[in-house]
């Protein structure tokens, strides 16, 4: 027997529907590199009507992928919608990825339109002669900004936009139909996409929105400092609306003083990204003594969020800091460092050392925490292992890859993360499993040892890899940027782990530079680290 409910499938489209209907006039503000553009969720609704409409008459065909190469803006996520609103994939590309890969994943995604940012016009005409299946690329700009362009069909959106009226019926699609694609370059080999269906988008979305989780609400103001086309925006390109919270998009302005900025003059009171581009935040306000008094919730994933930023926001701005953790492959979002009855009356260090954890996993993630056979290790808060995830929202394998093989028996993904989880749930990641340093049969987490440095007041960034050693087989190499102006030598560093980290974990070496690699989504690049070192042998023993 069957129930007597609506079928009423779950389709990223209804998710603007929903917030045009309820929220007509909440504020859209949208920056681009010269002007800053006041809308709201009717507006956008209206918009991505048009574009649905305009990429029918194109030729696009339900299931084609549409790509954008665009920071945050309103004509991009009204390119997404519209996208999905007429059947199309929408595909976001990284801007920062090597202009190799971003062809490598233009021709695997088989993208046949492109909208691009004027920015990015130049990259795009260096790959022009790599582009296999594009046949249009539309410039998101009007006619008197359009840059003069060889890329093929070339338009400017406005232009493009103006031959079509809107009066247009979104497209009803089945709900596990495909609808955002995205790649990731944080696995072997190249890019991976993972192709999220309308189905996991709006349930992950709706999860995403629990209270322990991103907990966003119509009185909110929510700057997306976060690239929509890193994971999916962490979902916020749907959460948001989906709350009828207003929404900021900052464009390509995500330097320290621009977010301070925005941020004040526009209200927000959440916002969330990667550590370093808050690191240039906390810079700022430091420098100039600006703040953001509305700001109140800062979520942080991608890298684990140091001690001493923690501390900073909650001690000079009155910002709490939410550890968030996830990948593209998870759809994004995986856990939420929010309070439960056992950890809301932590104060003091037993706080910081809490809200140093990535969280608790809310429904529709199930998590195991296994060994290297995958068999489950306890949940003590001692038992350090593989963390392994399952769900609807939940890569079950790459496209484009065939059937190769990605989850094991029980339906579980395998992170690449290594961590705990203690008896409430809550994981702490030590390291990433690639980026572990095995010394002499033992292991080092490179992330605790990279916390602790920081924690120095000369230290502004820090990163630790695994060099080769003849004896204990590898031992960690230290790459520190110092704060401006700051001096530190080898001795002071070591006098101050030395209290904080066991003797053996002491940096065999360590070398300041200038500025670490960070991949294309901000993240440290320590792959490019160890090439850089791969000729080194430390002989040092465990002396800096």
């Amino acid at each position: 027997m069957l129930g007597l409910m609506q079928d009423w499938p779950l389709l990223c489209h209804k998710v603007l529907d929903h917030a045009a209907r309820q929220h007509p006039r909440r504020k859209l503000i949208s920056y681009t590199d010269d002007a800053c553009v006041e809308s709201n969720y009717a507006e956008l609704r209206a918009q991505a009507l048009r574009v649905a409409q305009r990429l029918t008459a194109e030729g696009v065909r339900p299931g084609e992928r549409v790509a954008t190469l665009a920071a945050n803006g309103a004509r991009h996520l009204a390119v997404w919608y519209g996208a999905l609103g007429m059947g199309a994939v929408y595909h976001p590309l990284n801007p920062r990825l090597f202009p190799e890969q971003v062809a490598y994943i233009i021709n695997h995604a088989g993208d046949r339109l492109l909208f691009v940012d004027p920015a990015y016009v130049p990259l795009l005409e260096s790959l022009a002669d790599r582009l296999t299946e594009v046949r249009r690329v539309v410039v998101l700009c009007d006619a008197a900004r359009m840059p003069p362009t060889r890329l093929p069909g070339a338009i400017d959106y406005e232009t493009w936009l103006a031959q079509v009226d809107g009066d247009f019926e979104w497209v009803r699609v089945d709900e596990n139909a495909a609808a955002g694609l995205f790649y990731t370059s944080g696995t072997t080999g190249p890019p991976k996409g993972v192709l999220y269906s309308h189905r996991s988008i709006v349930l992950l979305s709706l999860t995403a929105n629990a209270p322990d989780v991103y907990g966003l609400s119509a009185r909110d103001v929510v700057l997306m400092a976060v690239p929509m086309y890193h994971a999916n925006g962490w979902s916020w390109p749907f959460t948001v609306p989906m709350a009828g919270a207003s929404l900021i998009l900052p464009g390509s302005r995500l330097d320290g003083a621009s977010l301070c900025e925005i941020a004040s003059r526009h209200g927000a009171t959440v916002s969330g990204g990667v550590p370093t581009v808050w690191q240039g935040f906390l810079d700022h306000t430091a420098k100039t003594g600006l703040r953001a008094p509305a700001l109140r919730r800062l979520f942080i994933g991608g890298s684990p969020c140091p001690e001493v930023m923690l501390r900073a926001f909650a001690q000079d701005h009155g910002i709490e800091v939410i550890h968030v953790w996830g990948m593209t492959e998870m759809g994004p979002t995986g856990s939420a460092c929010t309070p439960t009855p056992e950890t809301a009356a932590l104060d003091g260090p037993g706080r910081i050392a809490w809200q140093q954890r990535q969280g608790r996993v809310p429904f529709l993630v199930e998590l195991k925490l296994a060994d290297d056979a995958g068999q489950a290790l306890p949940w003590d808060d001692q038992a350090t292992g593989n963390l392994n995830v399952r769900g609807p929202c939940i890569v079950r394998r790459y496209f484009g890859a065939g059937d190769a093989p990605l989850l094991d028996d029980d339906g579980y993904f395998d992170t690449g993360d290594v961590g705990t989880i203690d008896g409430n749930g809550f994981i702490r990641i030590t390291d990433r499993a690639k980026d572990l340093i095995k010394s002499g049969g033992e292991w080092i987490s490179s992330v605790a040892l990279e916390n602790v440095a920081m924690m120095h007041p000369a230290v502004q960034e820090a990163a630790a890899i695994a060099v080769r050693h003849p004896r204990w087989d590898e031992r960690p190499l230290m790459a520190l940027v110092l704060k401006p102006g700051a001096t530190l030598t080898q001795p002071e560093l070591a006098e101050h782990l030395a209290t904080r980290v066991p003797k053996w974990w002491l940096p065999d070496a360590v070398v300041f530079v200038e500025a670490l690699p960070h991949t294309a989504t901000g993240k440290l690049d320590k792959r490019r680290l160890r090439e850089h070192y791969a000729g080194l042998l430390l002989t040092s023993g465990n002396k800096i």
